[in-house]
This record gives C-alpha cells, sequence and structure tokens, in this order.
C-alpha cells in the first residue's frame, strides 16, 4: 500500500517536471504558431471585406474572381 502511492507521487512529479520541460521549451513555438494564425486571420478577414465591397459595387468582378481561385473549369 505504502509503496503503491509511493509510485503515483513519484510518477505525478515526474509527469509535472516533463510538462514543465516540454511547455518550457514548446512555449516558444505555441507563441510563434499563435501569432502566425492571427496574423492569417486578419488577413482572411481583411480579404472578406474586399470581397463583399467588391461584389456590392462590381458584381461580374467578384464572379471572375471567385471563379478563378475556385478551381471551377474556365469558360472561354
Amino acid at each position: 500500500m505504502l509503496r503503491t502511492l509511493f509510485s503515483i507521487g513519484v510518477m505525478a512529479i515526474l509527469g509535472l517536471i516533463l510538462l514543465k520541460f516540454a511547455f518550457g521549451i514548446l512555449g516558444g513555438a505555441v507563441a510563434i504558431f499563435l501569432a502566425l494564425a492571427f496574423v492569417a486571420f486578419k488577413i482572411i478577414l481583411i480579404g472578406a471585406v474586399a470581397y463583399v465591397v467588391l461584389r456590392v459595387i462590381a458584381p461580374g468582378t467578384a464572379r471572375r474572381l471567385r471563379d478563378r481561385f475556385s478551381g471551377a473549369p474556365s469558360t472561354l
């Protein structure tokens, strides 16, 4: 019984040390990933707003852009 409790305690402490080590090293990578994801989200948001404005102002141009980037076959 005492040996089991001691084993569980040692494993918990080792797990905490490994988590601290992993997040200490990978914390920078996670931060870089989140920063890049935030920049990508801002670019997507700006593109979506520009597309909506273009769709209101010039629907034909918006249709040609959608056809070009959607991968649909060209109808030339």
